[in-house]
């Protein structure tokens, strides 16, 4: 069975979101990253940058997991304008993820698409990852960042989506058992991931 949908979660420097673009375009699939922060931000009225980093970097609850678990939240125990604004922008990350779902094929890069969308059976859940030196690398020659410091800034990345991961799904960021592939982009390359994920969302 094709996958009509790949979400690709990915470790901060490891070329994630290029892969992520390179597959959408050779399957001709929609490609959600920025594309996504947009509509939460214009849906919610809260500003493109507090949407971007909430969305990835927020620990305010366990939202997404009550969600899914049928929690007070689901059964409308509480009115959406008594949430804290980081878990409006959760929630409306989670209806608009599965809409884009249903609506067309796509690529989704990040915002916890793998376990939102984790009962769909023509769902590929990708996660790449690379050792530090390789990510190190990229940050600073492709994504402008300045040498000094710039591990301690991928460490903090990391962890902080490895904490809003764990506090939104009850589940462990980088976990294989979470996703149906991970790749090392370091090791295999870029275009390889892409080819790899291609062949198998055929």
């Amino acid at each position: 069975m094709s996958k009509r949908i790949v979400t690709v979660s990915r470790e901060f420097g490891s070329g994630g979101r290029t892969v992520g673009r390179m597959v959408a375009e050779q399957l001709g699939y929609k490609f959600y990253d920025r594309e996504l922060i947009q509509m939460v931000a214009k849906q919610s009225g809260f500003a493109l940058e507090f949407v971007e980093e909430t969305g990835e970097y927020s620990t305010t609850s366990s939202l997404l997991y009550n969600l899914s678990m049928g929690g007070v939240y689901a059964q409308g125990g509480f009115s959406p304008d008594h949430l804290p604004p980081a878990d409006k922008v959760q929630i409306l990350q989670n209806n608009i993820i599965r809409e884009l779902a249903e609506k067309e094929p796509c690529v989704i890069v990040g915002r916890s698409a793998d376990y939102i969308l984790r009962d769909r059976t023509d769902c590929l859940n990708v996660f790449v990852h690379a050792d530090k030196e390789f990510r190190i690398r990229r940050a600073v020659e492709e994504y402008g960042f300045p040498a000094k410091n710039i591990d301690k800034l991928i460490v903090k990345k990391d962890k902080a989506r490895a904490s809003q991961y764990r506090h939104y799904t009850d589940q462990i960021w980088g976990m294989a058992d979470n996703y149906h592939l991970t790749l090392d982009s370091g090791v295999l390359g870029l275009e390889k991931c892409c080819e790899i994920i291609v062949a198998l969302a055929k």
